[in-house]
């Protein structure tokens, strides 16, 4: 090989680097979480609070497997920020805050609560103890735009996920969620993925409050709807929270759990006019199109086309989450 193929071949490798740090840059010094002491910090929160405000380059904050009992927040400011476990069914992120106890509300009753935008989660539980008898009892509250979920489980029961605020966007992949009433709730655009979505008692698995002129709310691709108990028997797809509310399962596997009828209207009537309740080729038992409400909609082959993840969640600023996360060396760099 002579020497100017070699110089090509050099000039080539230097550019790949280049891009991939450009998009995937480590912040010197892998920040190391672990409660006993062994990693840089012993709580989660204090890792983040490290982190630089307002960051352009990827913070990544390896969480050691342990039980981190914190009702973590990532602030405004912090942003890129990437939390990283081993095995989410040994990194867990766990409080027991719910409706009613000590001037707590929905709003405030999360265990951990997302604002810095472009945030990353792989391999993480985020989980509410709170209870089933406790009411309303956030696991996960996020309230800002372009945050990923990789292989995560998100754990509760009644408003699990909070995804609050309109005109953000997430991405959950071939995550776990589970809960017993509206436990995936709120206005932002959402994609799932291979996600597998358990409910644990007679109730409703979405309450979207999309706002109006938002063109996406919650979007289901190739998911699976399962019941963990005999006491899921009647669940709806979902109901509106809000007027608007949408919300769309394409190509996604529900059990027999799943109410003929799919869907429920709050008691509202009105809400019939503005819902946009949507599927397409939804399969097994709990796949009953000719049974759903008259307002529901079954998707067309061409409507259909309008629903990936690079349809819903490209907005001006050309977001696309990739599906792999990135690599990254869990040894401190020198």
């Amino acid at each position: 090989m002579n020497h100017k193929i070699l110089c090509l071949l050099g000039l080539l490798l230097l550019l790949r680097v280049g891009v991939w740090a450009q998009h995937h840059a480590v912040a010197p010094g892998l920040i190391t979480v672990a409660a006993d002491g062994s990693g840089t910090y012993r709580t989660i929160q204090e890792a983040v609070n490290a982190v630089p405000n307002q960051s352009q380059q990827r913070a990544v904050i390896h969480v050691k497997p342990g039980t981190y009992r914190e009702k973590l927040v990532v602030p405004t400011l912090k942003t890129h920020i990437s939390l990283l476990g081993d095995d989410p069914a040994t990194t867990i992120i766990t409080f027991d805050d719910h409706s009613g106890s000590n001037g707590i509300d929905t709003y405030s009753s999360h265990s951990v609560l997302i604002q810095g935008n472009d945030f990353e989660a792989v391999n993480i539980t985020f989980q509410n103890t709170a209870g089933r008898t406790a009411g309303q009892a956030v696991a996960l509250h996020v309230e800002a735009d372009r945050c990923v979920f990789r292989n995560c489980r998100i754990l509760g029961d009644q408003d699990t996920l909070f995804l609050a605020a309109g005109h953000t966007r997430q991405y959950f992949y071939r995550c776990t969620i589970e809960g017993t009433t509206d436990f995936i709730f709120g206005a932002s655009t959402a994609v799932f993925e291979q996600c597998t979505i358990v409910c644990k008692k007679n109730s409703h698995i979405t309450a979207a409050s999309t706002p109006e002129g938002q063109p996406y709310g919650f979007v289901f691709l190739h998911c699976r709807l399962l019941a963990d108990s005999t006491l899921a028997t009647n669940v709806s797809l979902g109901r509106p929270w809000r007027p608007h509310a949408r919300v769309a399962y394409l190509y996604t596997e529900m059990g027999r759990h799943i109410r003929p009828e799919g869907w429920d209207n709050w008691k509202n009537p009105d809400n019939e006019k503005t819902a946009s309740y949507l599927e397409y080729r939804s399969t097994g038992a709990g796949a009953q199109p000719q049974q759903r409400v008259a307002w529901a909609h079954q998707l067309s082959a061409k409507e259909a086309k309008r629903y990936t993840v690079k349809q819903v969640l490209t907005g001006l600023d050309k977001w696309q989450p990739g599906k792999v996360a990135p690599t990254f060396s869990l040894q401190p760099q020198s």
